[in-house]
């Protein structure tokens, strides 16, 4: 019989659970990794990595068998061939949308983190402050100083290459040389930072891809196929990264097809014991205890798992006592912008597959200006040519048209804004008991939706880049809005938010569940607002720092 006991468990293995899993391992603790979906061994199951197009059945698009299997995957870019198998069945995990929301799920060892887009910010301490400053939310229990060790010590081992701006609202951090900007990038960051003396700033994209080598991992190769697994381990990810290093310590059990369903609550003691697991494939259900409990499983899914424990006590689930539990859910809306053509370096190009663009930080509602609207963007983009698939609609034939499309085309730049999301507790999920999922569980429902500050920043959103290429000498400027729908950003975040009152709040500055402190949470679901920066990063400061915190307060005998 294994054993049934570990210091610590861990649910889920994406980006917040492998982290939790190598800071507890090597700080000395058995710990167990719970993950519901598949095995995925690194290197060797990343089965398309090196495929070219031309080698999959449908040139890796997608088919309409798989739109009507997968209704909302079909919504945005996940649902291709290329690499479908990382995304969680709509069939088998149903949802319920009160209101459209998009929920793209990664069900899989290694989670999302095979699939993110690598964007890596620290947030500010205007991030930290924005609550409390505009009376919206819940107040962060923490500020930039309480995480900023942190940020130091995940990008270390991450790798996150960067550049050095000395920016208030995006502080610099522990870089790898950055990935530096394409010709048509640095001509109009220049005569964007003298039209408008630096405050807006085009710099390049600070992703989480090697740029200078790490033990077992080499430089980013320009490939540009991260989200098909990268055998070099060049992206960060847990298979690459974290799990390495924890399964180094020879501390780490690894349970894949492990659905936990339950965290196991003493009333008398007020503690966790450990987690109800059922087996994805057999449907056996096994217990396993812990003196540590740490929720990782994503936003959605962790809150899904609180609402499920201890209802003999709370019947809103562990963590409900303040009424926020599965409320003040957030994503970033985006999909709006502008772009235009650049003329005059046609003479020029670009190396290899760049896996990151440029980025301009926030600056609305900063510094003194003050906009309609609370909070800000910021945009992330790119300059480039376009290639021979730009001729495939034209009516052309003769070696001239060959030439022609031999030959790269004009050059292009423009920008998405990602905006800020502000928390209401109108914006919630609950557990839907008339729906069940493949393994007889019911199913979460959701109901969120942007509000009239989200409208508001969206003009902006718009209208500011239109001005700021025009600016910088850019051409045919048009401005575009996509759409936008919660969940489509991929971002979602809160719904078990951190706090200084327990009454007002699920989890307190360390990431302890106020019920039960020897639970913790660290992904998204702990956010008490969304700023505007990608929040992975952030996720990955929390979860070390919360284990420090864990095991320090076990030594000290307080759990």
């Amino acid at each position: 019989m294994p054993p049934q006991h570990f210091d610590a468990i861990v649910v889920g293995s994406g980006i917040s659970g492998g982290w939790a899993a190598k800071e507890l391992t090597e700080l000395g603790l058995s710990v167990l990794l719970l993950e519901r979906g598949k095995h995925v061994e690194h290197v060797k199951d990343y089965v398309n990595a090196t495929k070219g197009p031309w080698e999959y059945p449908h040139r890796g698009g997608r088919t309409q068998a798989m739109e009507h299997a997968y209704p909302v995957l079909k919504r945005d870019y996940p649902l291709n061939e290329k690499n479908l198998d990382w995304w969680a069945s709509d069939k088998d995990a149903p949802y319920t949308e009160v209101k459209r929301f998009d929920w793209y799920r990664g069900y899989q060892l290694g989670g999302r983190s095979l699939l993110w887009g690598r964007q890596s910010y620290r947030w500010s301490e205007f991030d930290f402050e924005a609550n409390a400053r505009d009376g919206v939310g819940t107040d962060w229990p923490i500020r930039y100083a309480d995480l900023a060790p942190w940020y130091d010590h995940v990008e270390r081992h991450a790798g996150i290459a960067g550049s050095r701006e000395g920016l208030a609202q995006l502080p610099d951090g522990e870089f790898q040389p950055a990935m530096p900007l394409n010709c048509g990038e640095v001509v109009v960051a220049d005569r964007l930072r003298q039209q408008f003396g630096g405050v807006r700033r085009i710099i390049p994209g600070r992703t989480a891809n090697l740029t200078a080598p790490r033990p077992g991992r080499t430089p980013c190769l320009y490939r540009n196929a991260c989200w098909l697994g990268c055998p070099f381990g060049a992206y960060f990810s847990t298979q690459a990264s974290t799990l390495p290093a924890a399964l180094a310590t020879g501390r780490l059990t690894l349970r894949t097809f492990a659905l936990v369903t339950e965290v196991t609550y003493d009333r008398d003691r007020r503690r966790a014991t450990g987690v109800r697991v059922t087996d994805a494939v057999s449907g056996a259900t096994t217990e396993y205890t812990a003196r540590l409990v740490f929720l990782c499983a994503s936003t959605l899914n962790t809150t899904w798992l609180l609402l499920r424990s201890a209802t003999d006590l709370w019947p809103g689930g562990l963590g409900s006592s303040s009424g926020q539990l599965g409320r003040n859910l957030m994503d970033h809306h985006f999909r709006c912008g502008a772009s235009g053509t650049l003329e005059g370096l046609e003479d020029q190009y670009y190396y290899g597959r760049r896996p990151t663009g440029f980025y301009i930080p926030r600056y609305r509602n900063l510094f003194g200006d003050k906009r309609p609207y609370l909070r800000g963007f910021g945009y992330q983009g790119s300059a480039s040519r376009s290639g021979w698939g730009r001729a495939v609609a034209e009516l052309g034939i003769g070696g001239a048209f060959k030439d022609a499309a031999a030959q790269p085309g004009a050059w292009s730049i423009g920008a998405t804004a990602f905006g800020e999301m502000l928390p209401s507790p109108d914006n919630r999920v609950w557990i839907d008991e008339t729906r069940r999922d493949r393994w007889g569980l019911p199913v979460l429902a959701i109901d969120c939706a942007t509000g009239e500050n989200e409208r508001l920043m969206r003009q902006d959103m718009m209208t500011d880049m239109a001005e700021s290429l025009e600016a910088a000498g850019v051409r045919n400027v048009s401005t575009y809005d996509s759409g936008y729908a919660p969940g489509m950003g991929i971002h979602e975040m809160g719904t078990a938010r951190m706090g200084r009152d327990p009454r007002s709040s699920v989890l307190n500055g360390n990431n302890q569940v106020w019920d039960a402190p020897n639970v913790f949470v660290t992904d998204g679901a702990c956010m008490a607002s969304s700023a505007c920066q990608n929040p992975s990063l952030t996720y990955m400061a929390l979860t070390a720092r919360a284990a420090h915190f864990a095991v320090a307060e076990l030594q000290r005998r307080n759990l």
